[in-house]
């Protein structure tokens, strides 16, 4: 039995007096792709900003790739650059083009010469189906086109695993497609993925397993095949049947 490359164990969290996480574990094993489920509020994103630090744990553990995540300076840096972050708002950087946002991670971080970096940007932003826009601005970039630089931007760094937060939900519909076709060839390609996300066709499609989380914990795991057809929990059939009625 391989080491899982993301262990969640006895995770808890809170804001204050609220408890966002309660107990979680989880085990996300090398290519396997986990789609994390549930109503707004149920500690989804808050699960995922833990797994790479944005968010810090009160107690339990969290392992990448059999290390655990470490409090701060440099090796937190280097965590980071293992551990791809793609966010519900792109935060690119408004005065670098789509190809040097693509290009900073690798130079900055990874210490790579400018012009690999600049052929590496370049491959991936083709990739992605935005390399005719390296030379353009992220305000002169479409919502879905800006996503999809992020995701370059993150493949970049070569990580082992990609996190995903609601990749899609500031985007308009026509646009939404675009991103989810680039993240569903990343699965096929065997991308270690977590993604938070309130698209069932994407989880229908690219999941392994999906996680349905309600009230700060995780309820269900299951393919998406029995999570869909056939979900154990009132909690989950009442999520499901609110979301597949649209």
């Amino acid at each position: 039995m391989t080491e899982p490359l993301v262990r969640i164990a006895g995770v808890n969290k809170s804001f204050g007096s609220f408890q966002a996480l309660h107990d979680i574990d989880l085990d996300v094993a090398r290519g396997e792709v986990v789609v994390i489920v549930g109503a707004s509020g149920s500690g989804k994103s808050t699960l995922c900003r833990c797994i790479n630090r944005l968010e810090t744990i009160d107690s339990g553990t969290i392992t990448i790739d059999g290390k655990p995540l470490p409090e701060e300076g440099r090796a937190l840096a280097r965590l980071r650059a293992d551990v791809g972050m793609v966010f519900q708002s792109f935060n690119l950087f408004g005065h670098k083009t789509a190809l040097e946002n693509v290009m900073l991670g690798p130079v900055k971080v990874r210490g790579v010469r400018a012009a690999e970096a600049r052929e590496q940007a370049r491959a991936l932003l083709r990739r992605v189906g935005v390399d005719d826009k390296e030379n353009n601005r992220p305000s002169e970039l479409s919502g879905g086109q800006q996503q999809r630089v992020a995701i370059a931007r993150a493949l970049a760094m070569q990580p082992k695993v990609m996190l995903f937060d609601e990749p899609t939900s500031a985007l308009d519909p026509e646009m939404i497609k675009e991103v989810l076709d680039v993240m569903v060839g990343l699965a096929g390609e065997g991308m270690t993925m977590v993604v938070v996300t309130h698209e069932m066709g994407f989880a229908r499609q690219a999941g392994d397993r999906v996680v349905y989380m309600d009230a700060g914990r995780v309820v269900e795991i299951d393919t998406p095949d029995r999570f869909f057809t056939d979900a154990r929990s009132d909690r989950a059939r009442d999520f499901l049947s609110k979301i597949l009625a649209h």
